[in-house]
């Protein structure tokens, strides 16, 4: 083969290895650890039950629907359900949600600390103890910024956080440790450093086309003197 060729593969072999160098052990350690991790723990489900048991019957919603309809004249869907020892209908009208008495048809209050922290305990399945509790406008990235929202985090020992609606009481989701690592692997696989979520932008998609051209030069260079090359020499 022309030795001229050698020559550039080996330099663009050197150069890529500069450039790549982090983000390949970043893409080996991501992979073991991401693989190592049982997906039933990362998401949670040892920690917390998604849904409780409704204890209402039908007969307990007896609010007005025409009521509720007058103060939301957009209004898409009906959800029956519960928060605490109260049965609740949440009225959603596009993005805008209310929640209502499902008795007395009146507006419902927004959670406070007492009653978010008693709607986590219901829902956690581990033995720690609330460590913190409060109402955020706006959540972490780790829930997608979601809109006004009660964080409860527990002092077990993977910090289980649990996530409410401000206002019906419903659970949106649950974090740990165990899931911030597995994040974090993630966010440093498919390199969105913010979103955590872009599987096709451009940073990514530069790294992946130089990891193929340091693999390609690579082999070109393992060409340069091959092992069969080396058995006839000494033959």
């Amino acid at each position: 083969m022309n030795k001229r060729l050698f020559k550039h593969s080996r330099t663009l072999h050197k150069w890529a290895g500069y450039v790549l160098v982090l983000q390949l052990f970043a893409w080996l350690m991501g992979g073991l650890v991401m693989s190592a991790l049982p997906l039933d723990k990362v998401h949670g489900k040892h920690l917390a039950k998604r849904t409780l048991e409704n204890p209402f019957s039908s007969s307990d919603y007896t609010a007005s629907l025409d009521n509720i309809r007058m103060q939301m004249p957009s209004l898409r869907q009906l959800q029956f359900t519960h928060r605490l020892n109260q049965p609740i209908i949440i009225a959603a009208e596009g993005k805008q949600k209310q929640v209502f008495h499902a008795r007395t048809g009146q507006l419902s209050a927004a959670l406070n600390q007492e009653q978010a922290e008693r709607i986590a305990y219901n829902h956690y399945l581990g033995e720690g103890k609330v460590s913190l509790a409060e109402r955020l406008i706006t959540g972490p990235q780790e829930i997608g910024y979601r809109q006004d929202v009660w964080r409860i985090e527990f002092d077990d020992w993977c910090a289980t956080t649990l996530y409410l609606d401000a206002h019906s009481g419903q659970f949106i989701t649950v974090r740990s440790t165990i899931w911030r690592i597995f994040d974090f692997f993630w966010m440093l696989h498919i390199m969105d450093y913010q979103e955590r979520k872009d599987f096709n932008n451009p940073l990514l998609i530069s790294f992946a086309a130089a990891s193929v051209l340091f693999a390609i030069t690579g082999g070109m260079l393992l060409l340069q003197n091959p092992p069969w090359r080396r058995r006839k020499k000494r033959s």
